[in-house]
């Protein structure tokens, strides 16, 4: 489905950045481009019979080369850190173009590689907690999916915020969850919602199970975020996700994704200090793209896969 080949570098515009690519990263949002599927995603991003983007990829890491002459925020030189995915792809490269509204600076304490496997998904997990759930300091958090890349950002992130945080993943990857700093890890396949335990925020990565299902598990006045999972169980919460919420005296919202540079200046802020750290499962060269993200689509991966370009 991929193969590496080589293409003019993108032109410098008068608002955007031109960076040298160190490192990128795989995201479920990549797989999904790449084979077209659901039909959603042809319809949302265009190519019904072949794909639009030639490029794909949205998570980035590496140096400014160049800038546009209305460009303020960076220099060249910068290293800088991004999420691509509202302007266009193209991280599995040696270049890529984007607005400085796209990139922040890069943290200092984290490798190209580490940076890259960064942005979308700790930014997905910090809306998905900090914009939706509204986390609070002692309450009681479920991390479903703890084990995929927003899910361990989810982990930390909420720990971060003073939460106490159940993690669900399966059995053989439960040690390495446990080392985020979960306060209890749940094999996925135990996991009993009828239990006398109940929780103020789920945050629901790999939704497969009925949102109805989690709903005695909620405190009233708590929060249900569905973040990834079947089509299925989103078009459930997007259409019914207000009337649930009415009539449980629960929250039940799906998460949209809305990246921006404050948000990715915030995760900077809290790697720097030691708050959360990316999982890197793996790490790929731009020529194993292909292998990296089969690896993904085959949920074989804890954390993320970065690539080192």
């Amino acid at each position: 489905m991929l193969k590496l080949t080589e293409v003019d570098r993108p032109l410098v515009q008068a608002d955007t950045v031109l960076v040298r690519v160190h490192g990128a990263s795989v995201n479920a949002g990549d797989w999904h481009l790449m084979r077209g599927r659901p039909l959603l995603v042809r319809l949302m991003l265009g190519g019904l019979l072949q794909p639009k983007i030639k490029i794909i990829g949205f998570d980035i890491a590496g140096t400014v080369e160049a800038v546009g002459n209305n460009v303020t925020g960076f220099q060249v030189g910068d290293e800088v850190f991004g999420d691509l995915s509202e302007c266009g792809f193209g991280a599995f490269a040696e270049y890529a173009g984007a607005p400085e509204s796209a990139l922040a600076l890069k943290p200092d304490n984290l490798t190209f590689a580490e940076a890259a496997a960064v942005p979308g998904a700790a930014m997905t997990a910090l809306q998905a907690l900090r914009d939706i759930g509204k986390v609070q300091p002692g309450q009681q958090v479920l991390i479903n999916g703890a084990s995929g890349g927003v899910g361990s950002y989810g982990v930390q992130l909420a720990k971060a915020f003073g939460a106490e945080v159940t993690a669900v993943c399966s059995i053989e990857k439960k040690d390495r969850i446990g080392g985020l700093g979960a306060d209890w890890v749940m094999d996925y396949s135990q996991v009993d919602l009828t239990q006398k335990k109940i929780y103020d925020l789920i945050v629901d990565v790999a939704a497969y199970r009925s949102v109805f299902d989690y709903l005695p598990a909620l405190k009233p006045g708590g929060s249900y975020v569905l973040v990834g999972g079947s089509i299925s169980r989103l078009f459930q919460v997007m259409i019914l996700g207000s009337l649930i919420s009415k009539m449980s005296n629960r929250t039940v919202k799906a998460l949209i994704v809305k990246p921006n540079s404050a948000d990715l200046v915030t995760l900077r802020a809290l790697i720097e200090a030691g708050k959360i750290m990316p999982l890197i499962d793996r790490l790929y060269s731009l020529e194993e793209v292909p292998v990296a993200l089969r690896q993904l689509e085959q949920r074989q991966v804890v954390g993320k896969v970065a690539i080192r370009v």
